[in-house]
Parts: C-alpha cells; sequence; structure tokens
C-alpha cells in the first residue's frame, strides 16, 4: 500500500467532515489554467500520486478516483497502484462523468455538498459542474475553500524567480503595438478591456519572460487592460530595476500580485471580456461591470509569427538539428558499446543541445522510451524505471529546446538493431501519415480538424489509430503547446493562418511491445492563389533525419519517396557544413536517396 497518498487521504477526510464537505475536487490546472503548472498548484499530484500533465482527482468521504485521457493509461494505472484511487479513462464508453461519479457514490445522510478551489478550475468548467451536479442530486458545489492550505504542510511557495525584458531583436514587435492590436480585437468583440491570466499570452505581450514554470519561459502574473491603461498584478520582488525600467517607459503599471481581485472589483470601464476557459471562477465573481464572455483574441495574434520570429524558428531549428545529429551519431555507437540507458541518453541530448548558442533549457522533459515503454505516450524514463538500451528493437525519443530565437519539438524513432516485421511495418505507415500531411496543400480558413485525417489515412486503412493530437502550435521562446490551432479529430474551429508553427506528430502504440511517433515542427506559408481562393501549404522547419533503417520502402508512394529524399538532401545540405567529420559521415548515409 502506497501509506504516504493514503494518509494525505485521511487528513483530507478530517477537513472535509469539518468543512460538511462529501466530495472534493483537484484539477491538474493552476489560476492561470496552464498545461504545466508551478509545484505550488499541483494539488492533484500531491494528493494522488499521478504526475502526468492532465488529469483530475475526486476524493468522497469513503472512496477516490482519477479520470486522465489515453496518453497516461499506463502511466496512471502503475502510479495509482496501492492507493484508493481507481483510474477512469476518459472518452471510453461507460466511464462516468466526474458529476455521475460523485452522485452514485455519496449515501444516505450525507451533506449532498463537493468542493473546488475556485482560484483553479474555469467559470466554464465551474458552471457546468455546479448544473450536473444539481441535475444528478441535487449536490451543492462550494467554491470558495482550498483544503490544501492546511493539510498540505510543506507546500511550495509561489515562485519568485525574477522576471526578463525579451530583446525586440527575437521579439519582432514592441508591446506597444501588440497592446494596439489587442485593444482593436477587443473593440470588434465590444469590450473595453479585458483580463488576460494565461502566463504565456502575458509574457508575449509585454515581451517579458521567466522561469516560473518548468521548461516554460513564463513568469506568474495577471495583466489588466482597459481602453488607455494596462496593469501588471506581480509580486515586485520578481521585478529587477531594469524589468521595473521598461514597465515604466511602456506605460504598464504594476500592482502586487494578491491585489489582482481589487483591480476587477475596480475597473472602471463599461463592460469587460473574460475568457470562460481561462479565467477562475473566484476572479470572474470578483467583476462587477458587465461581462462579455469570449474567448481571448490574444492567442490567435500570438499563434502568428511575425517575420523575426519565423527567421528565428529557422536559426533556432539549425541548431537543434545540429545536436539530434551530433546525438544519433553519438548513439549508433555508444548503444553497441554497451552501458546506455534511457536516461543517459536523454542526458547526452541535452548535453548536446547546451552547448549551442543561445540554449535557455528543455522545452519539455526528454521521453526516451525502448521498446515497451515506447508505448507509454507520455513516457519519461526515471531512476525507477531507467532501463538499458540494447543493440534491437526501437527507441522513441521526443524532445526540445528552448532557445532565445524560438522554441523546438521533434520525435525520431531508432532503429537500434534487428527489428520484427511488425515493428517496420507499423513505422513505415506512421511515416507515410507524417509526409502526407507534409505534402498536403489545403484553402485559407480550413481548421486542423479538416486536415487530421490526412495523417492518419495509411493507419486507419490498416485498422490502427492513435488516441492524441496530430499536431499543437509551438511557441517563440515560450511554450512548446501552443493553441489556439490544433490539428486532431476533435473539432478544433480555429483556422490554419500563413505564419503558424505546428507539428505534425502521428504515431502507435502497442501496450507491451513498442511505440513509433515521427515529429517534426512545422510552419503554415502561402501555396497559391486561384478563382477558387487563397491555398497554403506547410514548411518543414525541423532540421533532422529521419531513421531510414527501419523502412519498408515498398509501402511508400512515388511521391512520398519524392518527399523524403528531398527532405533529406535539405538536412545534409544545411547540417554537414556545421559537424566534425564523423558526424557528417555519419549524416551522408543516414539521408542517402531511397
Amino acid at each position: 500500500m502506497n501509506t504516504i497518498i493514503n494518509q494525505r487521504l485521511q487528513a483530507l477526510r478530517e477537513v472535509m467532515r469539518r468543512e460538511r464537505l462529501d466530495a472534493f475536487i483537484f484539477p491538474s490546472t493552476d489560476p492561470h489554467h496552464g498545461e504545466y503548472v508551478p509545484a505550488h498548484w499541483e494539488g492533484r499530484k500531491w494528493i494522488s500520486g499521478f504526475d502526468g500533465s492532465a488529469g483530475t482527482a475526486v476524493v468522497t468521504l469513503h472512496s477516490a478516483a482519477l479520470w486522465t485521457d489515453s496518453r497516461y493509461f499506463i502511466a496512471a494505472e502503475e502510479q495509482l497502484r496501492g492507493t484508493e484511487f481507481v483510474l477512469m479513462r476518459e472518452r471510453i464508453p461507460g466511464t462516468p462523468s466526474i458529476a455521475e461519479w460523485i452522485a452514485g457514490q455519496l449515501q444516505e445522510g450525507e451533506y449532498r455538498e463537493a468542493g473546488v478551489d475556485g482560484m483553479v478550475f474555469s467559470v466554464n468548467d465551474t458552471e457546468a459542474l455546479i448544473a450536473d451536479l444539481r441535475r444528478l442530486g441535487g449536490i451543492t458545489l462550494r467554491t470558495n475553500f482550498d483544503p490544501l492550505q492546511t493539510i498540505w504542510t510543506d507546500r511550495p511557495p509561489v515562485p519568485l524567480n525574477p522576471v526578463a525584458v525579451y530583446p525586440i531583436e527575437y521579439a519582432g514587435e514592441g508591446t506597444t503595438s501588440k497592446l494596439a492590436r489587442i485593444r482593436k480585437a477587443l473593440r470588434e468583440k465590444h469590450a473595453d478591456g479585458m483580463l488576460i491570466t494565461a502566463l504565456d499570452d502575458i509574457a508575449w505581450t509585454l515581451n517579458l519572460r521567466g522561469s516560473d514554470v518548468h521548461c516554460n519561459p513564463v513568469f506568474v502574473g495577471y495583466l489588466l487592460i482597459s481602453t488607455q491603461d494596462a496593469t501588471l498584478f506581480v509580486d515586485s520582488r520578481k521585478l529587477t530595476a531594469e524589468v521595473r525600467s521598461y514597465l515604466a517607459e511602456q506605460h504598464i503599471k504594476v500592482d502586487d500580485y494578491a491585489n489582482v481581485t481589487k483591480g476587477l472589483a475596480d475597473y472602471f470601464e463599461y463592460n469587460i471580456l473574460i475568457d470562460p476557459d481561462e479565467v477562475c471562477y473566484t476572479l470572474y465573481k470578483y467583476v462587477k461591470r458587465e461581462v462579455v464572455r469570449e474567448a481571448s483574441p490574444v492567442p490567435s495574434l500570438k499563434a502568428v509569427k511575425n517575420e523575426t520570429e519565423q527567421r528565428g524558428f529557422h536559426e533556432a531549428m539549425l541548431r537543434d538539428g545540429i545536436a539530434m545529429t551530433r546525438f544519433l551519431c553519438w548513439l549508433d555507437t555508444a548503444v553497441a558499446q554497451g552501458g546506455v540507458t534511457e536516461c543517459s541518453a536523454a542526458e547526452q541530448l541535452r548535453a548536446f543541445r547546451a552547448e549551442l548558442p543561445l540554449y535557455r533549457g528543455l522545452s519539455f522533459d526528454t521521453i526516451a522510451a525502448y521498446q515497451e515503454h515506447g508505448a507509454i505516450v507520455h513516457y519519461e524514463p526515471t531512476p525507477d524505471t531507467d532501463i538499458p538500451l540494447r543493440p534491437e528493437g526501437l527507441l522513441l525519443v521526443d524532445s526540445g529546446a528552448q532557445y532565445l530565437d524560438g522554441t523546438t519539438d521533434i520525435t525520431r524513432t531508432i532503429a537500434l538493431g534487428p527489428l520484427t516485421d511488425e515493428q517496420r511495418r507499423v513505422y513505415t505507415l506512421v511515416l507515410k501519415g507524417h509526409i502526407d500531411l507534409q505534402l498536403l496543400k489545403f484553402p485559407e480558413g480550413a481548421s486542423g480538424s479538416q486536415l487530421d485525417a490526412v495523417a492518419r489515412r495509411p493507419l486507419w486503412q490498416e485498422g490502427l489509430n492513435y488516441l492524441h493530437g496530430t499536431g499543437h502550435g509551438v511557441g517563440a521562446f515560450l511554450n512548446v503547446h501552443e493553441g489556439p490551432h490544433q490539428i486532431r479529430m476533435e473539432w478544433r474551429p480555429e483556422p490554419m493562418r500563413a505564419g503558424m508553427t505546428v507539428t505534425d506528430e502521428p504515431g502507435i502504440y502497442l501496450e507491451g511491445r513498442f511505440g513509433v511517433r515521427i515529429e517534426n515542427t512545422l510552419l503554415v506559408v502561402p501555396y497559391m492563389e486561384t478563382e477558387c481562393g487563397r491555398f497554403l501549404q506547410f514548411e518543414t522547419l525541423t532540421l533532422c533525419p529521419v531513421d531510414l533503417r527501419p523502412l519498408i520502402p515498398e509501402l511508400l508512394s512515388p511521391e512520398e519517396i519524392e518527399w523524403l529524399n528531398a527532405y533529406h538532401a535539405r538536412v545534409r545540405e544545411a547540417l554537414t557544413p556545421c559537424l566534425d567529420s564523423d558526424a557528417a559521415r555519419w549524416l551522408e548515409e543516414a539521408t542517402r536517396a531511397v
């Protein structure tokens, strides 16, 4: 039994009884609703032991359950073993909703009240939960209580890392211009101002960066914008003299982080835009003016990279390709010699990247998954799970870096030696889908959901599928996962527009056997204009060879082979002058024509 988690559940239930609560819900979010959160808000991880980036834990007086998606089914099952938590597999038939499960767990004579911390639940999620709980059993929802303040005695503080100015030579556009564009977008939505809570949106708007969130160069704060003013709510201890001077020059007011509630209560304009998917319920309730409930315009503005950002991506991808090629060359020799593990391979890749100019850290923790670990979509090797790499089978490496001029995200699945026929066939089918998406031409205004099937078609024909998205936006020295556009089966209406970055990463995961994923980062660029309108296409930003050793060439179409050979010729031409003789010779062979 996991005695630590069970002791925490006991302490929680004592508080719940005192507060007359039947259930308490712990999401994976913080007041800023980012994918990754500072340790201070990792309450779901603390109470359950599950450390994935997505999931919700629910505890009643008699039971506990955790909801997560297909990326984490295998990992969650392992991490929840020995606890009371039952795994609830989201989007799988028969899995109850959180409200349904709570209603089914409550017993006669209890309080009929559940709780959430309204600071970490969005407006939409809270209102939906209130309605569902009321409909399913007359259960009320309390939103003004956080039991972690009492039972999490060694809770980490809110980060106080310093904020830094992001130079205009990399940002490509000043804060004054960005605020003008945001205000123009607000006028189009008939809004006088807005509260920005997403940390990457604040960092982009103000051309500031930080280190409060692991692997994401952002800082904790809020930004309140009106027709004439903008106020940054942030702990003043984080601001250097340079940043204070910069903010003054940009006419940005500064107030304490905790004063955002007062700022909302005192907001003087006629109305204010509140994005109900981003702003937390507690802050929403402080607003005294008319609320315009609309999506924030900032993600759409941020998603289209300006010329400076696009140039930065090209330069960052070149450096990243150098590191990746050196790593792949090293890996071939090192695995043959023995002694390499998943963890040591990940560390060697990090070291190669760290030698490059403008490197500022990883953009996410490296996934180095050998053989059966490759079937765990978001597996990250730890000292407890680390295994040696043998000269056989497949190694899946999904990694990326933060450079001052761009953020990278790349996956390669690598043959370390002999493979099974099944591994080679699956690898080739995944590569076909990967190439087919990059070959696509499509009309301006098409959404990623309308493009998604192209990458899946070769897999669907063989009865194969994956449950994660095919592609996500990538920030410019910002979060590696960026919206609002995505390429995925679920409907996402945001249109693809020239200047957007997006990944292309189909994969197949066969539990207990192996996994395959191949990923490049792409730039959306113009293709042509006809009487039917403007058309777009993808330019591949990533520069790194795709392993040819697992390939079954006969399964590729002539057009796919032509793309692969042209891509490898481009990679070879770009990287060879930057490599030593050994790596250059390795690259020559790795990019040979098929």
